[in-house]
């Protein structure tokens, strides 16, 4: 940002630029008054030149926090807000460690700016865009390395490393489903393990229930996971309830229960593993100490700064060039341009922008356009995941069309079409309400589950997340509030949880995410275990096949027909 009172004229001296390096403790002051006292005859520009227009006016309380929270529900905007709260984090904490306060350091220049007489110009690039072309830029890679390192730094590894194991455990759960009989996998192991799971729940939900009433926290988990264990163990090792849950659940939800089941206790294992040897590593704690330990001036010293650029530029070289390197050329280009006019800037920088642009303003000409510097970042990559989304839509589309056109009869086709609507629509609208969205929420978003499967330009948690917006109001303060959550180190990890759901920006991030989640999860399972019990009415996988065949066959005849 940047403040200009008035211009030089001809007979003054040439107009110039002077730099102050901040680390968001420094005040602005002196530089304005050592500008002041080297050109008494001109009028010099206090310039804190990492502010954009609207993060200025926010600050300032001339515009309203709220957010426009329909954006967040357009496209990738998800995850660029997600990009943007992970480094709001990261600077939050930064701040709690060093006594810093935010912005501090540019709106004590506005403020130096004002005192003096000097107006002010905004020269950053608007921070949306900026995180647009940030979260565009980055590899899938650097993605999944920043939400992990996010992950490390909001909980215990060993935590993430449970979490990761889960998760994978519940893709495999499907894979085995379907591939399982290749690997030895009969129904009588999916049978043992769907009574462990079921006993061992049980077993869990009754402990957790009675530990309740005497302690809780870390102790109440403890009780209910070392129950339910200890019921499952030996439930798989004797098979004594086989019988009874192979006579009460049918052949299909014994391998639902029985393949889920076997994939995250597996996954659960990777877990537990990788999280033991994370812990052999030991705490974190030495790290932050000597951080604290760590000068503030010394983070502005060029050494220092040059060193953490470079290494953030190897985290993410598209990154670092979207959130440093463009954002140099930006601000140089204003600065450069209210040079040309006449006024005399006095910028104030953040430590890491200041040789960047200093580079720029000794050479101009090694601006790179403007128009390069500013709009919308498709990222330049092969968008592998609409790819994959497109061929999902058209093998699914071709296979009713397909069968259709070999006979098959429409009542078969609408009991399989049921199937899809109704798994889709109980995932993605029980999902919704595990995060806490309204009825009628989930329900609109587990109406229109079966066709935004089919249709990448769609997603079911977009529908759940407008109407839920009728009962949220989300502002840029509830990114404040998530921050100070996390930073809670007294809290239980559940509590913590917990009071982030009464947060509206995460409790609709959360709706909109787990809807979307649902719909996945509803697809795999049809795909998995659905499918193929309708395929054993067409003669398994060689019948189906067959047909397809005859319907590829019958549409070709037909359409030579219609040309000819």
């Amino acid at each position: 940002m940047t403040g200009w009172p008035g211009r030089n004229t001809a007979s003054r001296p040439a107009a110039r630029a002077l730099f102050l390096s901040s680390g968001r403790r420094t005040s602005p002051r002196p530089a304005s008054r050592k500008s002041r006292s080297e050109s008494p005859t001109t009028s010099p520009i206090s310039s804190p030149s990492n502010f954009d227009e609207g993060r200025y006016r926010q600050l300032q309380g001339e515009e309203p926090d709220d957010l426009d929270a329909s954006d967040l529900l357009q496209g990738n905007t998800v995850f660029q807000f997600l990009a943007y709260w992970m480094l709001s984090y990261i600077q939050t904490r930064l701040g709690d460690r060093f006594d810093i306060e935010p912005g501090a350091d540019m709106m004590a220049a506005v403020e130096t700016a004002e005192e003096y007489g000097l107006g002010v110009a905004l020269v950053d690039r608007d921070i949306q865009e900026t995180i647009q072309r940030f979260w565009a830029r980055m590899t899938i890679t650097e993605k999944l390395r920043m939400v992990g390192g996010l992950a490390f730094g909001v909980t215990d590894s060993r935590v993430v490393g449970v979490m990761a194991g889960l998760l994978v455990g519940l893709l495999a759960g499907p894979a085995l489903a379907l591939f399982g009989g290749a690997v030895g996998i009969t129904q009588a192991v999916y049978l043992r393990a769907a009574t462990a799971a079921l006993l061992g729940g049980a077993a869990a939900l009754v402990a957790d229930q009675a530990a309740s009433l005497a302690v809780g926290g870390d102790s109440r988990l403890a009780a209910a996971l070392g129950s339910g264990g200890a019921v499952a163990t030996v439930a798989a090792a004797s098979g004594v309830a086989d019988a009874l849950v192979g006579s009460v659940l049918g052949g299909l939800t014994v391998t639902i229960i029985g393949s889920l089941a076997l994939g995250i206790a597996g996954g659960l294992a990777v877990g537990i593993v990788a999280a033991g040897l994370i812990g052999l590593r030991g705490p974190v704690e030495p790290a932050e100490d000597g951080l604290d330990e760590m000068d503030i001036e010394e983070l502005t010293d060029a050494d220092v700064v040059t060193a953490m650029m470079e290494e953030f530029r190897q985290f993410s070289p598209g990154g670092a060039d979207a959130l440093i390197d463009e954002r140099d050329a930006y601000i140089a280009h204003r600065l450069v341009d209210l040079r040309d006019a006449g006024y005399d800037v006095l910028a104030v920088v953040g430590a890491g922008h200041r040789e960047g642009i200093e580079r720029y303003l000794d050479d101009p000409a090694s601006l790179p356009p403007m128009s390069s510097l500013t709009g919308t970042e498709t990222g330049g990559r092969i968008p592998w995941g609409k790819i994959i989304g497109i061929g999902l839509s058209v093998c699914f589309v071709t296979f009713f069309v397909l069968l259709a056109m070999a006979g098959v009869q429409n009542a078969f086709l609408l009991r399989l079409f049921g199937a899809w609507f109704l798994i889709n629509g109980v995932f993605a609208a029980g999902f919704a309400k595990l995060a806490g969205a309204r009825w009628t929420s989930a329900g609109v978003g587990g109406a229109v589950a079966w066709m935004t499967s089919i249709n990448p330009a769609l997603a079911p948690g977009w529908f759940t997340g407008y109407v839920e917006l009728r009962h949220l109001t989300v502002n840029v303060g509830d990114i404040s509030t998530l921050n100070e959550l996390l930073s809670d180190e007294t809290k239980p990890i559940g509590e913590i949880v917990s009071e982030m759901f009464d947060v509206p920006l995460f409790k609709l991030i959360m709706v909109v995410a787990l809807t979307n989640i649902g719909s996945i999860v509803a697809s795999l399972l049809f795909v998995s275990y659905i499918l193929p019990l309708f395929g054993t009415e067409l003669g398994g996988v060689d019948g189906v096949s067959r047909l397809m065949i005859e319907g590829a066959r019958n549409s070709a005849e037909l359409i030579w027909r219609t040309v000819t």
